[in-house]
């Protein structure tokens, strides 16, 4: 076997007339299919068409051209194998030793505003991952190239020893089944959503490398960051870096978080967060007035936090920014001068996220030992909520300004979560403890005599009247919870008691 033929079809031409003339000139036969045939053929290389080989022609609008047994025959052969070379002599199949194929444009397409099905489905490509999965199988004969990142090293290796090493064979293999695995989850994501199914007895998600991290949440950790394909542009996977040294796997949880609180406003808003908490929250008549009142809602955690503001940053902001040792600054974009005040620190991440663009609903996985959960994300908002007062008193109208932002904050901490705020900004936040009283008492200590004719949110209801009694001797005027304990009256009774007006909201906002 001294002939050498190579078949390449591409929908991706980047680098591929090149690499073509490289192989021309290393001896290689080419075969190639419609567009890529014309593409090398105006490049001046020689090149056999597939219905050459088949002697069949392409038909259904080139929808079967590959998927012959004289070209699979060629490319699944053991070379090696004495009863293989037997049946494709008499078949009269050549083997084919080295396959360049890239797919259709699938992703591409449906990220289209105005794609149809139709366009969508035209779009799966069969012949081209049949091509590349026979060839990666049979890797130990077939050099197979899905990637034209790896033009290079083929040919190189083929002009220092004639052949392409088998240890490369392999990982270009497995380059190939990663790559038809990740386009088939594609397709079949999108399929499924058209078919409306809700839980598919298979789930099939694919994600691309964004980054390899130096390590995880600790330095005995390996870790990456991968991006969803087609995922939200309104989103910290898709974010641009305008200065700092890169991320670290926490600082993206973090930021995560950060941009999930302040997603939750219209209104100027300013959210730190430290270990995926928010430590302080401020709504204000503009960015600055925000930022200023998260500062103040807790000045000592804010320290080596994450911001996210969901306005410009202006000069008086990163003034005001600059004063304080922040990880990351999230904004839509930052003015000239605020850039020039905060990259006069080295280390602080400024990144800007399109505030602009519309939110794509995502399911949110998380993965456990042997599996993994799926659900919907917690969009449920306080204009979702079935809203009613249980109590004597209802709240008055700042009473109801502020229950509404400590409702729309405390979903975003971890359980059990009690927040204390005013209209305008988080007092004491109590995160993830054992027992909602608990977090109660850490909160209200946070806030302290702040606490005097606040509100407090709770994520979940109250399974006893202690938390209403510890926010009433702190001086809590106004209680959101969702109720539904079975002791439901007494917490309503001890808020009568204490003359707090206490608003259910009938959901709940478990964050574990």
């Amino acid at each position: 076997m001294t002939k050498k033929r190579a078949l390449i079809s591409v929908s991706d031409k980047s680098g591929v007339a090149e690499f073509a003339k490289q192989l021309h000139e290393l001896g290689f036969e080419l075969i190639s299919t419609g567009g890529t045939k014309k593409a090398l053929e105006e490049n001046g290389i020689p090149v056999i068409g597939v219905s050459d080989v088949t002697g069949f022609p392409e038909i259904l609008e080139g929808r079967v051209k590959t998927l012959n047994p004289l070209v699979h025959g060629g490319l699944l052969a053991k070379f090696s194998e004495e009863s293989h070379i037997k049946q494709m002599a008499e078949h009269n199949i050549e083997p084919i030793q080295l396959v360049c194929v890239n797919l259709y444009p699938f992703q591409q397409t449906i990220a289209k505003p105005d794609v149809t099905v139709e366009d969508a489905i035209e779009n799966i490509d069969i012949g081209g991952p049949t091509m590349l999965r026979s060839s990666a199988k049979n890797h130990e004969y077939v050099t197979v190239v899905v990637d034209p990142a790896d033009y290079g090293v083929v040919i190189d290796e083929l002009k220092a020893a004639g052949e392409v090493q088998k240890e490369t064979r392999r990982k270009l293999a497995a380059k190939v089944f990663r790559h038809t695995a990740a386009y088939d989850a594609v397709i079949a994501e999108y399929m499924t959503d058209l078919a409306g199914e809700d839980t598919p007895e298979k789930l099939t998600v694919t994600y691309e490398l964004k980054q390899t991290l130096r390590y995880g949440e600790n330095p005995h950790q390996k870790a990456a960051f991968y991006r969803k394909p087609l995922g939200s542009v309104f989103s910290i996977a898709n974010a641009t870096q305008l200065h700092g040294k890169e991320l670290s796997y926490n600082n993206i949880n973090d930021a995560d978080a950060a941009l999930q609180i302040v997603k939750e406003f219209d209104e100027p808003a300013a959210v730190a967060v430290k270990h995926m908490n928010p430590c302080g929250v401020g709504t204000g008549e503009d960015i600055f007035n925000a930022f200023n009142k998260a500062f103040e809602a807790d000045p000592v955690s804010i320290f080596g936090g994450i911001v996210a503001l969901n306005r410009e940053v202006d000069e008086a902001t990163a003034e005001k920014l600059h004063e304080i040792f922040l990880e990351i600054v999230i904004a839509p974009s930052f003015s000239e001068k605020a850039v020039a005040i905060l990259t006069g620190k080295k280390n602080i991440r400024l990144l800007t996220i399109p505030f602009d663009q519309e939110q794509k609903p995502e399911d949110k996985l998380t993965s456990i030992e042997g599996g993994l959960l799926v659900q919907d994300r917690d969009a449920y908002s306080y204009e979702d909520a079935d809203i009613t007062v249980p109590t004597k008193r209802e709240p008055t109208e700042e009473e109801w300004k502020a229950l509404k932002l400590g409702w729309s904050i405390v979903k975003h901490v971890k359980s059990n979560a009690i927040v204390v705020n005013d209209g305008d900004k988080t007092l004491g936040i109590g995160a993830g403890q054992m027992n909602r009283v608990g977090a109660a008492k850490i909160a209200l200590e946070q806030a302290g005599e702040k606490a005097n004719g606040a509100a407090l949110a709770s994520d979940a209801f109250f399974p006893m009247d202690d938390t209403v009694e510890a926010a009433a001797k702190a001086g809590i005027t106004a209680i959101i919870q969702p109720g539904g304990s079975i002791r439901d009256e007494d917490s309503i009774k001890k808020a009568d008691e204490y003359g707090i007006a206490m608003v259910f909201t009938g959901v709940r906002h478990f964050k574990h």
